[in-house]
C-alpha cells in the first residue's frame, strides 16, 4: 500500500493520538493539528504528543480548527514547508463531554460544528476527496437498543450530542454537493491507557487506586458499550477508503453495567471502595449498545479486546505512570 499524507485533527487527544501513532507506524505522513484546549488536564495531552514527536513521519502544528484563518495558514505550511498535498482528513478535533455542554454550549458548537465546516471547506477548496468524522453514540439518545445506523436520531439530549449531529448533517451536504467521500464513525464509550480523566473508566480506576469515594450518578445499573482504544483506532483507519457516504458504529457490542465495571477494577487493584450515590443527570443515557454488524460487513472490522483485557491494560498503564496521574484533575 502506498503511503498517504493524512491530516489528523485533535492529534493530542485520546483517540487522535492513537490513530496518529498507528498511521505513522504504518508509513503514512501524518500532519497532526491540536489547539491544546483546557477541556481537561493538558498534561495528559502533552504526554501523548511527546510520544508522537519521536516518530519520524509525524509533524505537529498548533491550530484551532474553529479558527478558519489559522487552519488555512496551517495548510499552507503543510504545502509549503513540507511540500505535501493532503490525501485524507481525519477529524478527531472535538469538544467532548455531555454534562459540561449544558453549561457552555457555545464552545461545543464552535469546535464541533464550525470546526467541521472549516475542514470540509478546506477539502472542497484543496480537492481533498476523503474525510473521516469522529461522531458519537450520544447522538442516539434514548432510542431502542442495540443502536443501528438506520435509526432516526433527531432528539438529542445534550448540546454535545446535538453539535455532533449537526456536524454529521454538514458532512452529508458536502458529500452530496461536492462529491467528497465521507465516513462518519459513531464511537461508543472509548477507554484505555492515557484515556480522558473525565470518563468513567479513568475516574473509577483513580478512585479505587487512591481509596477515594466513588461516585455513581444513579444506581450503577446504567450500561455502557465500553470500547477499547486500539479497536477504535483500527476501525477508524479501516474507514480511510472510498465508501461514498457511510455512517458506521464502532463499539464492542457488549454493554457492561457500571457496577460490574467497578467490580472488575476492584478485583484487579485488590482494593475495596465506598460508593456514593447521587442523582441521575438529565442528559445521561441509561444504556448504550452498538449494533456493529455494518462495521463488520463494510470494514471487515470487529473488536479484538474484551472488557477484562482492556481494563487490565488500562490499570497497568495507570500504575506505570503514577508520577503523571497523581496530580491530574478529574
Amino acid at each position: 500500500m502506498n503511503s498517504m499524507n493524512i491530516l489528523v485533527t485533535g492529534c493530542a487527544g485520546f483517540i487522535g493520538s492513537k490513530i496518529s501513532e498507528l498511521l505513522s507506524l504504518r508509513g503514512d505522513n501524518v500532519f497532526g493539528l491540536d489547539n491544546f484546549s483546557d477541556s481537561y488536564d493538558i498534561r495528559l495531552k502533552q504526554f501523548r504528543l511527546d510520544k508522537l514527536k519521536h516518530l519520524d513521519n509525524f509533524h505537529f502544528l498548533h491550530c484551532d480548527v474553529s479558527d478558519n484563518d489559522a487552519l488555512k495558514n496551517s495548510y499552507e505550511i503543510i504545502e509549503g514547508t513540507h511540500g505535501a498535498k493532503v490525501d485524507v482528513v481525519v477529524n478527531l478535533a472535538a469538544r467532548a463531554g455531555v454534562r459540561y455542554s449544558l453549561e457552555n454550549p457555545w464552545i461545543y458548537y464552535s469546535t464541533n460544528v464550525f470546526g467541521t465546516l472549516n475542514l470540509l471547506e478546506l477539502c472542497k477548496s484543496k480537492k481533498i476527496n476523503k474525510f473521516v468524522l469522529a461522531s458519537t453514540s450520544s447522538i442516539y439518545g434514548n432510542n431502542p437498543t442495540p443502536y443501528d445506523e438506520g435509526q432516526v436520531v433527531d432528539k438529542q439530549l445534550s448540546p454535545y450530542a446535538s453539535s455532533k449531529k449537526s456536524a454529521e448533517e454538514l458532512c452529508y451536504t458536502y458529500h452530496k454537493n461536492f462529491g467528497i467521500d465521507i465516513s462518519i464513525l459513531r464511537y461508543f464509550t472509548v477507554y484505555g491507557p492515557a484515556g480522558r480523566p473525565d470518563m468513567s473508566v479513568y475516574r473509577f480506576i483513580k478512585w479505587v487506586a487512591e481509596g477515594s469515594d466513588l461516585i455513581f450518578y444513579g444506581d450503577g445499573n446504567q450500561k455502557r458499550d465500553f470500547t477499547y482504544i486500539d479497536d477504535i483506532a483500527k476501525g477508524t483507519i479501516l474507514a480511510i477508503k472510498n465508501l461514498g457516504f457511510e455512517i458506521i458504529n464502532l463499539g464492542s457490542g457488549k454493554p457492561v453495567s457500571l457496577i460490574d465495571l467497578v467490580d472488575m477494577i476492584k478485583m484487579n487493584i485488590k482494593k475495596e471502595v465506598k460508593i456514593v450515590y447521587q442523582g441521575v443527570h438529565p442528559a445521561d443515557i441509561h444504556s448504550t449498545w452498538a449494533d456493529i454488524s455494518k462495521a463488520n460487513k463494510i470494514l471487515d472490522w470487529q473488536p479484538d479486546y474484551d472488557i477484562k483485557q482492556g481494563i487490565k491494560s488500562t490499570i497497568e498503564w495507570y500504575n506505570n505512570n503514577r508520577e503523571l496521574v497523581k496530580d491530574v484533575e478529574l
